[in-house]
């Protein structure tokens, strides 16, 4: 069984590869020449678009892993019983 948080994290990662592939195509479509090449215009419009996905994936893993840590997990505790990591290997 797939769990809510996975549920969560495959709906935003279509949704973000969505948002690009429909970027690309309006660029294709806008600066796209008659024998099916990309002006010089698009193809920096597209580098810009290719570099703001690499942003965009990162904030939303950035976001994801602050929303759906739950605190009771005790991801952020230490597991010396002093509470003190400085020995560990």
């Amino acid at each position: 069984m797939v769990e809510r948080e996975q549920v969560i994290e495959i709906g935003v990662a279509v949704a973000a590869v969505a948002v690009m592939l429909a970027a690309m195509l309006t660029i294709g479509s806008a600066y796209g020449a008659e024998n099916s090449t990309l002006s010089p215009t698009g193809g920096q419009m597209l580098v810009g678009v290719i570099i703001g996905f690499i942003f965009l994936m990162t904030a939303v893993g950035v976001g994801l892993a602050y929303t759906l840590n739950d605190p009771e997990d005790d991801l952020d505790a230490s597991d010396d019983e002093n509470g003190d990591a400085q020995g560990t290997a």
